[in-house]
Formats: C-alpha cells, structure tokens, sequence
C-alpha cells in the first residue's frame, strides 16, 4: 500500500521499478509545475477488469469503466483537509455526481471537506491557477488551453459523462419547405446558441456542421441566453440552434426540425480540472478526491439509474429541479475516464473558431490521468 510520506527505502526502491508497472509518475514535466515523488500503485479491490479502459478505445458502444458498488473504498485519512472546489453550477444534472458525494459524506470518509462554490469558468480559472481553490468542474475549453499555454499549472484528470444514445441534446435545425433532413446545407446560415465558440461543444458542433455543408467559419452565430435559444429558432430568428437537455424535446418529433447530431457518444467533453494544489503539493488528496467521486459513480450511477423513481427523486431535491424534468432525458452515461486525442480534436475546433492563441498544446500538457488510474489500481501497462 502507498503511505502518506514514503521514506528513502521506498522512494529508492521505486526509482529502481520505475520501468515496470509498480510504479508511476507524476511528472509530465509541464511548466510551472514541478515533478512530484515516485507513488506505489496497489491492487485495489472491487476494481478489477472493468475499471479501466484503453484511452484509445473511441466506440460509441464501448462500456465505461466500472468498479463494483462501494469500490474503491475509503483510505483511512491521517487529518483532514479543506478543499474548494468551484463549478459554474450546482443544478444541472451532469454535475449530480459531486452533490451526491457531498451529500452521501463520500469525501468525508477520505477526510475531504469539500466546499462547492458556484464560480463561473473565466473567474475561476486564475483562482485554480494560484491555488485559491482547489479544482474546478468543467471542461478544458479555449480559456483553459489558452491560459495552460501561458504557464497556469492546470490539468483536466477526469471525466464527467457522455450522451446515451437515445440522447438528442445538439444541433437541431429548422427545415425549410421541401428540405429533407438529409440534406440540409448550414453554410451561409444563422445558429442561435448560449455556448459561445471557446466551449468543448465547439468540437462537436464543427463536425455536425462539416457532415452539412458547413463548419464553425462558415456560419453565423447568435449567442442567446438559455430561455432565448428554443423561441429564436421556433420564430425564425435563427436557422438552427444547439439544444441541451431537455429543451430539445420541445421539437422532438415534430416534422418542422430535424436533429444533425450532438456530443460523441463515448467521449466526455468535461469533468475535473485540477490545480498545482491537487496535481503537486498534495497529490494524496487528489487521488482521495477521486477516490470518492469514482465511488460515488460506482454506487449510485452506474447503470441506467432512472429507473429508480426513488432515486430520481432524490436528485432532483439535490439539484433543486423538478422530477419530470429529470424523467423526461435518458440518463447520463457517467464516465471518470478521459478519451486519447480528446483536447488535440478540441483544439482544432478552438483553431477552426479563431478562439486558440498559438500552437496546440500536447496531450502531456492538458491531461493527466495517472491520478484516477491510481484511484482504481491501475498500472500503466498492465490492466487491472
């Protein structure tokens, strides 16, 4: 088992097995940030086969990865420590899984006391960079790469969930008459949204928008607050519109608008966002913070978790919205993983959209998943 301090025997002895899997690094050499110790990775039970997946695997059916119920289970804390942790919401349902871990006292048990703090993204961003808090759930968007670009000791470590795919949370268009959804053509035309073109869903928007005879510089944007979205494109204000769960079901069948695709099933856009706190000066309570999300997946999210209308309604008090609201989308496939090649494809998008600032950043310098491989047992080249 890993301790809190390794001494100099263990410290030697990990140098020593550092090309084999007993041992990982921390280390991605990023500037800004200094390289942490060796850390001893050790089996961890309820994470077995399934708990980890190839990062290369990009099929729309592939199963994320799962630990059985209770897994991983708590590591007794030596203090506690206070984390801050800032999301720009705590209402919408793809965040449910850090409330309930509040809620169910998840990261007590790892002696975190977490404090969720409503912030949103470009606030908190230089607060995560300079230590004021802790991490940030989000999503490695055009002011992330940009701002890891100039030197802030940011890194996205996990996941948050993708699409089920009877999902259609994207891009709806209205038809014109005698346009058949199969051929509809964007270029030219107006897209209302409240997600400007520095957001993750940039990646997936530019490939629906190129399978239609588009793409992100080929069309008009009208950024729209989240009650406009639905009634500029229902009023003709605008030719199509990106629509989040649930608004789309207000068009959901209805001849007059067709759906042209959303967020790759498979693939998570957003989820943690660690700073130098997390990533090197106590890389212990990051993975205890994973630790207990991961549980938290493990226990309550694991599966198709509508289906228990009890649950449902539990989350709904948490989030603070109404029970139908929630039972009217397919439940979120919740995912800590993180897909290879994700932030290279989100760049070009940031790239496509002028948004990027300089060259694209390397995976080495926008990802680290070695924190929740540990939280799981994961060895780099050997699966559990």
């Amino acid at each position: 088992m890993r301790t809190r301090h390794p001494g100099t025997a263990l410290l030697a002895a990990c140098v020593l097995l550092l090309a084999g899997p007993a041992c990982a690094r921390h280390d991605d050499g990023a500037p800004g940030g200094a390289a942490t110790a060796p850390r001893t990775i050790a089996a961890v039970a309820g994470c077995g086969k399934g708990s980890w997946t190839d990062p290369s695997d990009l099929a729309a059916d592939r199963e994320p990865a799962r630990c059985g119920s209770g897994a991983p289970a708590p590591v007794a804390p030596d203090r506690t420590r206070k984390l801050t942790v800032a999301t720009g919401t705590l209402g919408a349902e793809y965040v449910a899984p850090l409330v309930l871990a509040v809620a169910k006292g998840e990261f007590e048990k790892e002696g975190l006391a977490v404090t969720l703090k409503v912030l949103p993204t470009p606030d908190a961003l230089p607060l995560l960079a300079k230590g004021d808090i802790d991490a940030q759930w989000a999503a490695p968007e055009a002011a992330v790469m940009n701002g890891v670009r100039g030197g802030f000791d940011i890194k996205w470590v996990a996941g948050n969930f993708s699409p089920d795919p009877g999902s259609r949370s994207g891009l709806w268009v209205r038809l014109k008459d005698g346009e058949d959804a199969s051929r509809v053509t964007l270029a030219g035309r107006t897209m209302g949204t409240m997600i400007g073109k520095g957001s993750v869903i940039s990646y997936p928007m530019d490939t629906t928008l190129k399978k239609h005879g588009g793409g992100l510089d080929e069309v008009r944007f009208q950024q729209l607050g989240s009650a406009d979205v639905l009634t500029a494109l229902q009023n003709g204000g605008v030719d199509s519109a990106w629509l989040l769960d649930p608004v789309w079901r207000k068009v959901d069948g209805d001849p007059h608008y067709a759906f042209l695709g959303g967020q790759p099933l498979g693939e998570p856009l957003g989820g943690l966002l660690f700073g130098p706190n997390l990533l090197g000066k106590d890389p212990d309570a990051g993975v205890a913070f994973l630790r207990a999300y991961i549980r938290t997946i493990d226990t309550y999210f694991a599966g198709d978790y509508k289906k228990d209308p009890a649950f449902v309604a539990e989350l709904a008090t948490l989030l603070k919205t109404d029970r139908k609201v929630l039972e009217s989308t397919p439940s979120l496939r919740m995912d800590w993983e993180i897909r290879a090649g994700t932030t290279d494809r989100l760049q070009k998008a940031y790239t496509a959209a002028g948004v990027s600032q300089g060259d694209p950043l390397p995976e080495s310098r926008t990802v680290d998943r070695k924190l929740y491989e540990e939280a799981v047992g994961h060895r780099p080249g050997k699966r559990p």
